[in-house]
């Protein structure tokens, strides 16, 4: 398995509104800086307009126009499939776009990459027909009536490279969709992506192995990161992002506690820092107030009542910034 590199890592700090902290002129110069943004067309599509959307972004679609507007300042952006947003970031087309991990690699495109959302997470993995494998379920050292086996794929690239990687004697045919429909008549096996692996299943395949794992990427180009001005808009995107993203994955939990029971929560209170803390009236205890982990509730919330919490109350977070 081939898990992709993080290639730089973002730094989300020094992020001052432009009323505050920043030079008037090197605002003004920065608010010059047009940025070329691309957005995927097709399955990503959704997920990452909600996460826009959702970091206060507001993307407007025009019927079938692929030039939607954002409400980002001195922003121009337009819709593209994902190969294509990697190839335009490549060229210095496009400045800054989300991609799949996968199509990055496939391109072997010199990216600069600012976040990892997680979004769209699927598994590229070699497949073929039941039938074809041998009975320890290996590939065969040739394909359907001793032809050298052929591997259709849409990642020729990629394809290419695990064929070298695993040694077979095989040839790339390239596909443009339904890959899938092409073994045994027109390939013996398979390069595609998968998330839950029906669409393989239901074409009578099995995986024989993963090639990779992939999730939706911002990139940026070369250029755009290397701009000082536009490195600073980029890394202010990227941190309405993480805002999102953060607060996904963790909920806000109030409750009342006593004085006495206080130390006893605060030891197994989860927190990004530390949980903020307020007297209660007539000294009656404290209010406790931290943002936990989604994925522990349902452990902690028990084991919080035992311990002395009362009046918890649990709440969604539309953004966390640290």
């Amino acid at each position: 398995m081939t898990t992709l590199p993080t290639q730089t890592q973002t730094q989300n700090q020094g992020l001052a509104p432009a009323s505050a902290g920043a030079n008037s002129s090197e605002r003004d110069n920065q608010s010059l800086a047009a940025l070329k943004l691309a957005l995927p067309k097709g399955r990503l599509q959704d997920s990452i307009l909600q996460l826009l959307g959702d970091a206060g972004v507001d993307v407007v679609l025009g019927g079938r126009a692929y030039r939607p507007s954002v409400s980002l300042v001195n922003t121009e952006a337009k819709l593209l499939k994902p190969q294509n947003v990697v190839e335009m970031l490549d060229a210095g087309a496009r400045d800054v776009g989300f991609a799949g991990a996968d199509w990055a690699l496939e391109k072997n495109a010199p990216l600069v990459e600012l976040l990892d959302t997680g979004l769209n997470p699927v598994q590229i993995v070699a497949a073929a027909p039941r039938e074809l494998l041998t009975e320890d379920g290996q590939l065969p050292q040739r394909g359907l009536g001793g032809r050298q086996l052929v591997v259709a794929s849409e990642y020729a690239e990629l394809a290419q490279r695990w064929i070298e990687r695993t040694g077979l004697d095989a040839t790339v045919l390239r596909t443009y969709g339904a890959t899938e429909v092409f073994p045994p008549e027109d390939a013996d096996l398979i390069v595609d992506n998968t998330s839950t692996g029906s669409t393989l299943r239901a074409n009578g395949l099995v995986i024989i192995d993963e090639v990779l794992r992939s999730s939706t990427r911002l990139f940026a180009s070369q250029a755009a990161a290397a701009d000082p001005a536009k490195r600073s808009r980029l890394d202010e995107l990227v941190m309405l992002l993480v805002s999102v993203l953060d607060a996904r994955s963790r909920v806000m939990l109030e409750l009342n506690v006593s004085a006495a029971d206080l130390d006893g929560v605060l030891d197994i209170l989860p927190c990004m820092r530390q949980p903020t803390i307020s007297s209660l009236r007539g000294e009656a205890g404290f209010a406790v107030r931290a943002a936990i982990p989604r994925s522990e509730i349902a452990a902690l919330v028990p084991r919080l009542k035992e311990l002395g919490g009362a009046d918890l109350c649990i709440s969604n977070v539309s953004q966390l910034v640290s």
